[in-house]
This record gives C-alpha cells, structure tokens and sequence, in this order.
C-alpha cells in the first residue's frame, strides 16, 4: 500500500515536472527562434523535438545497457502514434493547425519512410540489429544536417517569425538558454517519474510488458510532446507545435530506436509489426489532412482523438 501511494506522488511530481518544464522550453526555444531569425518550424523540428524525446531515449538506452529492451519498440510505436493522433488532435482542437510547406513538402514524408524502414528492418530478421542500428543514426545525421541547413538558409532570407501579443518579446540570451536547460532537465526528470510509477501501477495490476510500453510508457514518454505542443498551440506557435511531433517522431525511429539497437539488438514481434502498419496508415492519413487544406483542422482534430481511443480499446482487448 505505500509503495502504490509512493508511486502515485511520483506520477503527480511528474506531471507537474513535465507541464512546467514545457512551458519553459517552448518560452526559450521561441526566443532563440525570434533573437536568430530561424523559423519556429526549425526549432521545433530540431531542439523542441529532441528535447521532449528525452524520456524516450531515457528509457531505451537505460533498457539496452541493461540487456533488457523490449520494450523499446512498442514504446516507440505508441509514443509516436500518440504524438499524431492526441498530440496534434488535441491541439487541433484549440485552434487549427497550419502546416508548414516544408513540414508537408519533406518532413511528413520523412516521417513516413522512417516507419516503412522500421518495419522492414524488423521484419527482414524479426529484430533490429546493431548495423541497422548504426545505420538509423547515419540517417539521423543526413536529416539533422538538412535541417541545419534549411535554417542558415531561411535566416539568411531575413524570414522572421511571426508572433503577436506579448509573446513576441524576446529575453536576454542567458534566460532563454537557462530556460531551454531548466525546461530539459524537467521533462526529463518529469518524463522519468511519471514512466517508472505509472509502470508500476500497471504492472500491479498484471498488464504485459508489451502492452505496458504500448500504453503507459507510450503515453508517459509522449507527455512532453503533448504538454509542450499544446502549450505552443495556445501561444500562437502552431508551426512548432507540429514541427514538434514531426521532428519527434523522426528522432525517436532513427536515434532512440538506432542507439538503443547499436548498443544491443532489439526483437521484433508480430504485434511490433501490426503497430507499425497502423503507424504508417496514421502518418498517411495525417499527411492527406494537411495537405487538403494546409492545416488540421478541429473536425479532423476530434477525428483523430477518437481513432486513437479505437486504437486504444483494441491494443487493451488483443
């Protein structure tokens, strides 16, 4: 009975951890976008992205050091299948979200080949080796590159973010990099709690491994991702908020899943195949979302929640 209470108090420290420390980062990430003329599309793509993927990365590298990563790809499948479905539903539903003709022209697509690899990697030998593995950072790499790149060139354009309100002050370069370091420190501390309690309530209960990285750490691990897209969809920068979710969902199949498999091999199973289709039919679905109009908007948003709550029943009942 106390541990069950510990655990509870550690999902709520966790919560609390992971709302903050969005909201900082998104706060200096803005700023940096603003004080360097980069496009928040770029830096939601980039640092926001592997920020909030820190508790992903936390737990799959955790796992392979310890020999025991199992759970890697159904966390990675679920998380990523949250972040289109609730994290970009959700905040669909606050206000609709435009697209960013870069976002829908190479990122989207991205995204996609990157799942189509996952699973043809997984399902060529049913696990994803450690060449795989290193050859998923060198890939990693080549997009990191491209969107460096695509940020010179864009501040070299003078193209400016546009921001109203008040949020469009920007602070001093020591805050927004505290800000930036403070917000990290918390997602990932955040994300680690709420992971390990939650993970310990199911498995009180008797769930799978499986079915616990599907749900629990799927869900726990993408909470900064939804906090912080979320909190950059209320502050008018929906470019991030969606660069956010894409750049995440790239960084988690490429780096997550590339250190975790380079460090030991990860299996692949029947169910890690099912999942991925779905994830693939998802991506392509949102992709044909924003390309319709060049945004999601709230109908497609509530759409989306409810095929994840499907999603949801099903992986609970299989």
């Amino acid at each position: 009975m106390t541990e069950m209470l510990w655990a509870v108090v550690l999902l709520v420290v966790g919560f609390v951890l992971l709302i903050k420390g969005a909201d900082f980062f998104v706060e200096g990430s803005s700023s940096v976008a603003k004080m360097l003329k980069v496009p928040s599309i770029i830096i939601g793509l980039t640092i926001v992205a592997m920020g909030t993927s820190l508790p992903e990365c936390s737990v799959s590298v955790t796992a392979s050091l310890a020999g025991n990563n199992s759970l890697a790809i159904s966390n990675v499948v679920g998380s990523n299948i949250f972040n289109l479905l609730v994290v970009c539903g959700v905040c669909a539903i606050i206000t609709p979200l435009a697209v960013h003709e870069d976002t829908r022209k190479r990122d989207f697509p991205v995204s996609i080949v990157c799942a189509i690899l996952l699973l043809a990697a997984g399902w060529l030998e049913m696990s994803i080796s450690r060449v795989e593995g290193i050859g998923f950072i060198v890939c990693f790499a080549i997009f990191l590159v491209v969107m460096i790149r695509s940020a010179l060139k864009a501040r070299a354009a003078g193209i400016e973010v546009a921001v109203e309100g008040e949020d469009a002050k920007i602070l001093p370069v020591w805050k927004s990099l505290l800000f930036i370091i403070l917000g990290g420190v918390a997602i990932k501390y955040g994300g680690d709690f709420v992971v390990d309690s939650a993970s310990d309530i199911a498995a009180a209960f008797g769930m799978s491994q499986t079915l616990i990285g599907l749900t629990i750490c799927a869900i726990g691990t993408s909470l900064p991702e939804l906090v912080t897209s979320i909190v950059a969809a209320r502050k008018n920068e929906v470019d991030m908020a969606v660069g956010n979710v894409i750049g995440s969902n790239i960084f988690n199949i490429l780096l997550v899943l590339g250190v975790g498999s380079a460090i030991s091999p990860i299996a692949f199973i029947t169910e890690n195949a099912i999942d991925l289709v779905f994830l693939i039919f998802i991506s392509i679905l949102c992709w044909i979302f924003s390309c319709s109009r060049k945004e999601i908007r709230r109908g497609e948003g509530i759409f989306m929640v409810a095929l994840y709550i499907v999603y949801w029943v099903y992986i609970c009942v299989r």
